[in-house]
């Protein structure tokens, strides 16, 4: 009987029939171009469903793609905002190390006599007593810093040294109820004093007669009587002026040029001829000295009451100008 399927070639010998009409194709391909427009059309054909197979992946890359960028745009704006939250405190900073810059200048550029020494003071402590106005600064004798030494800003006259430390020093603000200050009126010379009140904002103009040339709005500057406050600085404008007939003198009130109650740096002077007391007495004998005196003071301060040390504050100089402008308006 007869077999259904004869037969056929070995595997082996349709294998090599493949390989060799393979090789033909190519090289005649190569050689003669003859399959390139076979070639587009069997692309052609193929390409939609290559379209097709590749969607699944591609739309899933895009997806993916798509999900990353958003986390990282929303990474990216984290960042970002982070920048410019310190951006933003980096310019507070900037405008406060500006106008602490723009105090300072003005600090160096206040109007000083002849080629006097200045130095600028920070103020770290201000006392809490409400019966004395006084305040702590970084500077004492191991700066040259000496009692009694006049401090100024750039606005006016803001008090003297009271205590020296070697390190630190205290500062009696012309406000003290224990201050007074030798000034004349800066419109027609007249030489008076002003007493602190224990007030920020108000002096006391004693002994002025009811004729005495005083108006409301005349400034008073130091007068440079005894030495200890160079002449010529701002002290205080004239507020008030009131007459009593039933009282001897009049009542005269001003207001100090600087806000005390704001002040941050000041400046100390050293007349041209005040000598150095940290170089007469040394750092060491100095410093321990005063640094006793002022860890005293601040221990007694609060329990006797405001301080009224006549001999480091109202000065014998003081007296001597009061005496002088009650001949002058007598």
């Amino acid at each position: 009987m007869k077999p259904i399927f004869g037969r056929g070639p070995s595997l082996q010998l349709r294998l090599l029939l493949a390989v060799i009409a393979s090789v033909s194709l190519i090289l005649l391909d190569s050689k003669l171009n003859l399959l390139s427009p076979y070639r587009v059309y069997l692309n052609s054909l193929v390409s939609p469903l290559q379209y097709v197979a590749n969607a699944p992946s591609q739309l899933l890359d895009t997806v993916a793609e798509k999900v990353v960028s958003r986390e990282q745009l929303q990474a990216d704006n984290k960042d970002l905002e982070q920048q410019i939250f310190l951006v933003r405190s980096d310019l507070l900073l900037m405008d406060s190390l500006k106008e602490e810059n723009n105090r300072l200048r003005k600090l160096l550029g206040s109007p000083l006599r002849g080629d006097a020494r200045k130095m600028v003071a920070e103020i770290m402590e201000v006392d809490s007593d409400p019966f004395t106005h006084q305040v702590v600064i970084d500077k004492g004798s191991l700066n040259g810093v000496f009692e009694g030494q006049p401090v100024v800003n750039d606005q006016g006259v803001v008090g003297q040294v009271l205590r020296v430390g070697s390190t630190t020093s205290r500062i009696l603000l012309i406000t003290d109820i224990s201050h007074g200050i030798p000034v004349r009126v800066q419109r027609n010379d007249m030489r008076t004093l002003a007493n602190g009140t224990g007030e920020l904002d108000k002096l006391d103009i004693p002994y002025i007669p009811h004729s005495t040339d005083i108006q409301e709005g005349d400034v008073l500057v130091t007068s440079g009587l005894g030495g200890r406050f160079p002449e010529g600085y701002p002290v205080a404008t004239v507020e008030q002026f009131e007459y009593d007939q039933g009282m001897p003198y009049a009542r005269v009130q001003a207001s100090p040029v600087v806000a005390l109650d704001r002040i941050r740096y000041l400046l100390l002077l050293w007349p041209d001829d005040k000598p150095n007391k940290a170089a007469i007495l040394g750092p060491e004998q100095t410093g321990a000295a005063n640094d006793a005196s002022i860890d005293s003071h601040d221990d007694n301060s609060h329990e006797n009451g405001p301080e009224t040390s006549s001999d480091n504050i109202v000065t014998e100089e003081v007296e001597a100008s009061m005496q002088s402008s009650e001949a002058n308006n007598g």
